[in-house]
């Protein structure tokens, strides 16, 4: 039984084979093309849940048809995926409407986990991430997932990848108590062997970028015992550590 069909629009037959054989293990169905054309007319010709979109293929690349896409199909889900890595390649295919962006090379465990996050925000499931050019505004806290920074009373600070991956996941799962276990699982995944240690540094990393007060922390708290629990708005309670 399949949770959904992604379009898979990748111009390198091995990436495009092994991100589909991914999809297909993870019970996704899959359409495949290998170029912009053929994959801008699958998408508006069959009913992809999610189209996952190469920037650099042949005929169109993948922001022309981004834009195509979004004049037609403008609900329709899409992750940009690119070996380019550079901030301004980001921010232009979140600015073009965009959902998410990995930047290549990416775990496929990874990747499944972004495809279910966007599936599930399209739904209406999960609390939606994108507004204008990828930023989210936490407490006094913008975070701009496009340019990897946390903006809080006027400073800028950066974001190391694993620490964007964790607060992207934490903000999706807003109100919800995470175990640490469950944060390794889904965050660091099966390639790499983290302790319940590392959670907690990029946890304090985090609260220092985001919170007003790390000290006593109003969005990113701490469930004792068991993990960490995210909330959005500060309700104004006793803060939790």
């Amino acid at each position: 039984m399949t949770i959904g069909t992604v379009l898979v629009v990748e111009d390198d037959a091995a990436i495009r084979r092994g991100i589909v054989d991914s999809l297909r293990f993870a019970g996704y169905g899959v359409l495949e093309a290998g170029d912009g054309a053929a994959g801008l007319k699958i998408a508006l010709s069959a009913t992809p849940d999610l189209v996952l979109l190469d920037v650099l293929m042949p005929k169109k690349d993948g922001f022309e048809v981004l834009g195509e896409l979004r004049r037609s199909r403008p609900n329709l889900p899409v992750i940009m995926l690119t070996a380019r890595g550079a901030e301004e390649d980001r921010v232009k295919g979140l600015r073009g409407g965009a959902d998410d962006y990995v930047v290549k090379p990416f775990s496929t465990r990874e990747l499944v986990l972004r495809i279910r996050a966007v599936v599930q925000r399209a739904d209406g499931r999960t609390p939606g991430l994108a507004l204008e050019g990828g930023k989210v505004q936490v407490g006094a806290a913008v975070v701009d997932f496009a340019a990897y920074t946390v903006t809080r009373g006027g400073e800028r600070h950066g974001l190391s990848r694993r620490e964007l991956e964790l607060l992207r996941y934490l903000i999706e799962h807003d109100g919800e108590t995470l175990d640490r276990q469950r944060l390794l699982n889904d965050v660091w995944g099966a390639d790499e062997f983290p302790t319940t240690r590392t959670i907690d540094t990029h946890v304090l990393k985090l609260r220092k970028k985001v919170e007003a007060d790390p000290e006593a922390p109003r969005h990113i708290l701490t469930v004792h015992g068991v993990g960490y629990r995210f909330q959005r708005r500060a309700d104004g309670g006793a803060p939790a550590r």
